[in-house]
C-alpha cells in the first residue's frame, strides 16, 4: 500500500494492565492502511505508559515512533487520579507482565504540543484515535481552537449511550470518560468531527481464553506478550472473557462500515458524586458526533485476529 493512501494517525493511550490498550496499538502496527505519526501517553504514570509502549514496539519488531508525555493530571486538577478499570477494580499495572519491565524511551517532548503542530501542519490529515481519557485532547483544543477544524476525525474510545438493544445491560457511565468528564466535556462540546465508539458496541466483542491460544499459536513475540496480558487480566477479574474496548475503536479507524452510526448530540454530565461522567446523547442531524450503537461483533473480530495473527 502506497504511503500517501495511509490514514496518518496519532493515538493517544492510558496504556495499562488492561489488555485493550495494547491491543489497540498492535492492530495498527499490523494494519497497512495505517500510518503511525506517534504515541501521546495520558493519565497517571505517563512514564510507565512510554515504557509499555516502547516494549510493545520492540516486540513487534517495528520501528519505533516519537513518543509524547501527556498530561497526568485531570483537565482542572480537581479529582483524584487513579488506576481503576471499567469494572472499578484496582488496576495493578500490568506488574510482572510480558509489556513490563521496558526501557524508558526518550520523551520526546510535549504530547499537546505534538497533536496542536501535527494537525496545524496537515489540515484534514490528522485522525486522533483517542483510547484514554481525553484530558490531552482537551488541552490541545483550549491552546489551538483551529484543530477543531483542521482534524481530519477523532476516533475516541469513550461513553455509553445505553440507546442500542443492549442497553440494559450496561453500567451508565464509562471509564474514560468518569476520569476526567470535564475533558471530556471540552471535546464533545467543540464542534469537532468525532466517532464515539462506546459501551453499547464495545460491550458485543468479547475475547476468550481460546484467543488467548490462537496469538500463542501465531509464534509472534508481540502475540505471546498480548496472550500473556490478556490471560493475567482474565485471572484477576474472575472472568472467561474480557471486552475489546480500545482494539474496536482503532477498527473503524480501518473500515468505517463495521459499525452503525447515528448522528447525535452529545454532552457530559458530571459534579463529583459517584456515577458521574454520563455521555447524555439525543438525536440531531447536524451534529458532528457519531455515535455507534451496533457493530459487526464477529467481523470485527475476525479483523482484529486475522490482521495480528496473519503470517509474515
Amino acid at each position: 500500500m502506497k504511503d500517501e493512501i495511509k490514514r496518518r494517525i496519532i493515538i493517544d493511550t492510558d496504556i495499562g494492565g488492561d489488555p485493550d490498550d495494547a491491543t489497540a496499538i498492535a492492530l495498527a502496527l499490523a494494519s497497512p492502511e495505517l500510518a503511525i505519526e506517534g504515541i501521546t501517553t495520558v493519565y497517571s504514570d505517563v512514564d510507565y505508559h512510554a515504557r509499555r509502549v516502547a516494549r510493545l514496539f520492540e516486540l513487534a519488531g517495528a520501528p519505533p515512533v516519537p513518543i509524547y508525555n501527556g498530561l497526568s493530571e485531570t483537565l482542572l486538577r480537581n479529582r483524584n487520579v487513579s488506576w481503576t478499570s471499567d469494572a472499578d477494580t484496582q488496576d495493578e499495572e500490568g506488574e510482572g507482565d510480558a509489556l513490563d519491565g521496558g526501557p524508558q524511551p526518550a520523551d520526546a517532548g510535549s504530547a499537546v504540543s505534538f497533536i496542536v503542530g501535527s494537525i496545524m501542519a496537515s489540515p484534514g490529515e490528522i485522525t486522533l484515535v483517542c483510547i484514554g481519557p481525553l484530558t490531552n485532547i482537551a488541552a490541545a483544543i483550549i491552546v489551538e481552537p483551529r484543530i477543531i477544524d483542521r482534524v481530519k476525525q477523532i476516533i475516541l474510545m469513550g461513553g455509553v449511550t445505553r440507546l442500542g438493544d443492549n442497553g440494559a445491560e450496561l453500567y451508565p457511565v464509562e471509564h474514560n470518560i468518569k476520569c476526567d468528564p470535564e475533558a471530556a466535556s471540552v471535546v464533545f462540546g467543540s464542534g469537532a468531527p468525532i466517532v464515539m465508539v462506546g459501551l453499547d458496541v464495545t460491550s458485543k466483542a468479547r475475547i476468550t481464553r481460546e484467543h488467548c491460544l490462537r496469538l500463542i499459536a501465531s509464534g509472534k513475540p508481540v502475540n505471546a506478550a498480548l496472550a500473556d496480558v490478556m490471560e493475567r487480566w482474565l485471572a484477576r477479574i474472575g472472568e472467561d472473557s474480557t471486552p475489546m474496548h480500545d482494539p474496536m475503536a482503532m477498527a473503524l479507524a480501518i473500515d468505517g462500515t463495521l459499525a452503525t452510526t447515528r448522528r447525535m448530540h452529545v454532552r457530559i454530565d458530571y459534579d463529583h458524586r459517584e456515577g458521574t461522567g454520563q455521555t447524555v446523547a439525543v438525536s440531531d442531524p447536524r451534529s458532528p458526533v457519531e455515535v455507534c450503537l451496533d457493530v459487526e461483533a464477529d467481523r470485527f473480530l475476525n479483523l482484529l485476529f486475522d490482521r495480528l495473527c496473519k503470517e509474515e
